[in-house]
């Protein structure tokens, strides 16, 4: 009975790892690895704002469209790919100069707003796809419909981890639905490099965590015989019954040994008891609308500090309808600026104070935009022809924006970024030529940016 409740407790929850460990006689496939080019940074934490924020109401203001607010103009419609006329929709947010540098921020962002110095503006940004679905796993996976694996797990493949003592690629609170587990999936590269999801989407951060970290059963010293006893069965038996090439048996053999190292190291990275009450008061955390995506920002601070290579922060819920998709009641988009504001903001101030944001990425943005133009009453629609994501840290330019959208807000016209350049600008920064970062698989070379994708250097210091 012992036997099957320690099995139950290593394996549980640490199948789908991005994995740290290694098959006896097999280099470890996580190992910490030097890239080809000089990297500006070590990791990256994407806050993920599932739905699409509005350009025009966050962080590009547009004159023309709150004078013209209103009036009927002839647009290209991205879900039926031709020009009909559209009526304008003027921010109902004020905007304000903020810094040094005087860039403009609406009133939705006052947190943010103060960190705009050390912000890295991308307003011309572009992506594939216009629906939720195809976006989503386009900004994670590069892929709008094929099965790819993601960001994390391209990252994880190139360098490896700083630490083997917990997963290098984390996603919090990820969303069920719009493309689920193929956000975070290794798809056709080796198991080992899947992602591992801590939370769920719409329920509490504070009951995230990793099942069965401790085991009440038995005394360290008789986990330890039987883990020994366990992998040198496992061992014995790999040769035996895996197919060429299969690297699933490696994987599980992996993630136990994983799962018996996180039992030492993971529970103290995911208690925050330990941090200060300043600390937790500048993540918005015991305060209602800040304490979910409050706790989830300071565990990505942890994981970071602690040498996790990816982490995905998601603000997203178990609904159908993602957050930030107001295609009616468009103030709704105050409610989710008040969840995430705060938390995005002490994250920021947080990674500076502790000399981290030099080498993290901090990514915020949505898998697309919205239009300038109103859908129904009080709402904007789906917009990929035209956006803002924001970096912070890594090398990318602190105080600085880079392309625009046109005088509404419609589609980028100077300075675009598409989603793949984007990927291709990360994978720089983290050392890594997006151009030579491929994997063999079915008769090809396949990479993040598929054959597409540009450094955008203009961003970098």
């Amino acid at each position: 009975m012992h036997r099957r409740k320690w099995l139950g407790q290593a394996a549980c929850g640490f199948g789908s790892l991005a994995l740290a460990g290694m098959v006896k006689g097999a280099a470890n496939p996580l190992a910490s690895k030097n890239p080809p080019l000089i990297p500006r940074a070590k990791r990256v934490i994407f806050l993920f704002m599932q739905g699409g924020p509005s350009q025009v109401d966050s962080f590009e203001p547009k004159e023309a469209l709150q004078k013209r607010s209103g009036e009927k103009l002839k647009f290209f419609y991205p879900r039926t790919g031709k020009h009909q006329d559209m009526t304008l929709y003027g921010s109902p947010w004020e905007f304000q100069n903020y810094g040094e540098t005087g860039f403009p921020v609406s009133s939705l962002f006052p947190n943010i707003a103060k960190h705009v110095d050390d912000i890295c503006f991308l307003h011309g940004m572009q992506t594939e796809g216009v629906a939720h679905g195809p976006s989503t796993l386009f900004l994670h996976t590069g892929a709008t419909n094929l099965i790819r694996p993601s960001m994390g797990s391209w990252i994880m493949y190139g360098l490896g981890t700083e630490n083997e003592n917990l997963p290098g690629f984390i996603s919090l609170s990820a969303p069920p639905t719009k493309g689920g587990p193929r956000n975070y999936g290794n798809a056709f590269l080796p198991a080992d490099y899947q992602g591992t999801v801590i939370g769920r989407a719409g329920f509490p951060a504070e009951k995230a965590t990793i099942e069965h970290l401790s085991n009440s059963m038995l005394t360290p010293e008789e986990q330890r015989k039987q883990f020994d006893f366990l992998q040198k069965l496992n061992h014995s038996q790999i040769a035996k019954n895996r197919a060429e090439n299969d690297s699933n048996l490696d994987a599980v053999i992996n993630s136990f040994e994983l799962a018996y190292r996180m039992q030492s190291s993971a529970p103290d990275v995911l208690d925050i008891s330990s941090e200060s009450p300043e600390t937790l008061k500048l993540y918005g955390i015991g305060e209602k609308e800040t304490d979910n995506y409050g706790r989830q920002c300071l565990l990505a601070r942890r994981f970071a500090e602690s040498g996790v290579r990816y982490i995905q922060v998601n603000y997203s819920d178990n609904k159908a309808t993602p957050m930030w998709d107001q295609h009616s009641n468009l103030p709704k988009h105050a409610d989710h600026a008040k969840a995430t504001d705060k938390p995005v903001a002490g994250l920021l101030a947080d990674l500076k104070a502790r000399g981290l944001l030099e080498d993290t990425i901090v990514w915020w943005g949505g898998e697309f935009g919205r239009t300038p133009y109103s859908q129904g009453k009080d709402g904007r629609d789906h917009n990929p022809r035209g956006f803002t994501v924001w970096m912070a840290g890594g090398g990318f330019k602190p105080g600085f924006k880079y392309g625009q959208t046109d005088e509404f807000g419609a589609e980028a016209v100077t300075g675009k970024v598409h989603m793949h350049d984007l990927h291709a600008t990360v994978l720089h920064q983290l050392g890594l030529d997006h151009e030579q970062l491929t994997y063999r698989y079915a008769g090809r070379d396949f990479r993040l940016t598929d054959v597409y994708g540009r450094v955008v250097k203009e961003v970098l210091v």
